[in-house]
């Protein structure tokens, strides 16, 4: 994809396991989208398009932790109160501009800049004030109290890489750093349509043989998440030409296209012969369970990616497989899963060789306190079948089972990918 998909993804190699699928994509696949500068205001949720140096140290400037008095740690004896005269003050925003003696100290503020040759500062809840001299109990420690120049960002430093996705932290460190702007990818424009007579809108009726086309919605808003501008370019009828014709008229303006369903060699499923009138396409067929057959390729020189046409199905291998590649197109950095253990609360037999993903609901409290570990329990949701949408709303998450396993018995612990933070 990007530059991605060549004849070593053909379909004479047989099912492919997730891993090495994951692996040639990541290795394949670049940037497509352009990049742009927009104001900090406008970069939350945008990926950087090259890295962030600090032209400065954060903080600037020596500066105080605690409201109290800055002096010299050589000027206090080390065993007994010292009594210093107090010749000046320093806020944030207001330091103090003169030069400290020897002997002397001076009232600060917390944030505010300390003055040359200071390097201690005693909490004003340790000092005591008299008349114009200032009372400090023994100091043990040189720099109390003193937040130094550089302490969390040093000038030179890369501060935030080519490929994050801005997070409100990012964008309050790049302020710190003044950087009023940032270079961004622009979002990454991908089409999205359904195809099938069988198809109607949400907002229509349905009538006996049709159905409303769920997919199309869900996958909009699997690709909004990810920051992408998408068109929906809405359902197309099961003939070769529309397909072809949409396919091509996508590819003039948009960086990606993605469907669901069509990608078979039924009679009526044109989107694998229309992609290859166009340019190039690659059945994958993954080991994997809900989804295996994936369509990849390019339409006139465009990435496309072909989903499964069963709901859950296409959600599955769009969280763990096309999202991979949304990102890395789009400029991203790809990065682990959220992932944690929990309880397998069943049991059930799996095919070695193949990984799977089960829908489940975590169950804590009384009905875990069983397990000195505390982990949650992971129920298996009743009905797994592809087409169960409503176990996408119920469930929590999924767990993932990989290929060595055969069995999974009550008490094992499984890894748990949570929806919330995939979707």
């Amino acid at each position: 994809m990007g530059q991605a998909v060549d004849d070593g993804f053909g379909p004479g190699r047989g099912l492919m396991a997730l891993a090495t699928a994951l692996a040639e994509l990541e290795a394949r696949t670049r940037p497509v989208a352009g990049v742009e500068r927009v104001s900090l205001r406008n970069g939350l949720g945008r990926i950087l398009a090259d890295d962030i140096v600090a032209a400065t140290h954060l903080p600037p400037d020596d500066n105080a932790a605690v409201d109290g008095y800055a002096m010299r740690f050589d000027d206090l004896p080390p065993a007994a109160a010292s009594r210093l005269p107090v010749i000046g003050r320093a806020a944030a925003g207001h330091p103090y501009a003169g030069a400290v003696p020897p002997g002397c100290a001076v009232r600060i503020f917390t944030g505010a800049p300390v003055p040359a040759g200071l390097d201690t500062i005693v909490m004003q809840e340790d000092c005591r004030g008299e008349d114009d001299l200032v009372v400090i109990p023994p100091v043990r420690m040189r720099g109390a109290n003193l937040r130094r120049a550089g302490e969390d960002v040093v000038a030179g430093s890369t501060v935030l890489t080519r490929g994050t996705r801005l997070e409100p932290p990012h964008i309050g460190l790049a302020a710190a750093l003044g950087q009023a702007a940032v270079p961004v990818f622009r979002p990454l424009r991908v089409a999205v349509f359904s195809t099938g007579d069988e198809l109607t809108e949400p907002d229509q009726a349905p009538v006996p043989g049709r159905i409303r086309d769920a997919n199309r919605y869900a996958l909009m808003a699997l690709l909004q998440r990810l920051g992408t501008d998408v068109s929906d370019l809405g359902i197309l009828p099961d003939r070769l030409e529309a397909i072809r014709d949409g396919l091509a008229a996508a590819a003039g303006q948009h960086d990606l296209i993605v469907t669901s369903g069509g990608m078979s060699v039924g009679e009526e499923d044109h989107v694998k012969a229309a992609v290859e009138s166009l340019g190039r396409l690659h059945l994958w067929r993954l080991a994997i369970k809900p989804g295996r057959p994936i369509g990849l390729g390019r339409v006139a020189g465009v990435p496309f990616i072909g989903l499964p046409g069963n709901p859950v199905a296409m959600v599955v291998t769009f969280l763990r497989v096309a999202r991979p590649l949304v990102i890395k197109l789009g400029g991203g950095v790809n990065e682990a899963l959220p992932c944690y253990p929990v309880r397998a609360d069943f049991s059930l037999k799996k095919k070695p060789g193949r990984r799977e993903w089960v829908r489940a609901v975590l169950v804590r409290g009384a009905e875990a306190a069983g397990w000195a570990d505390g982990l949650p329990l992971a129920r298996m949701w009743p009905r797994q079948g592809s087409g169960i949408l409503t176990s996408l709303v119920a469930a929590d998450g999924l767990i993932e089972l990989d290929e060595d396993l055969a069995q999974v018995e009550p008490g094992m612990t499984v890894p748990f990918l949570p929806f919330h933070g995939l979707m």
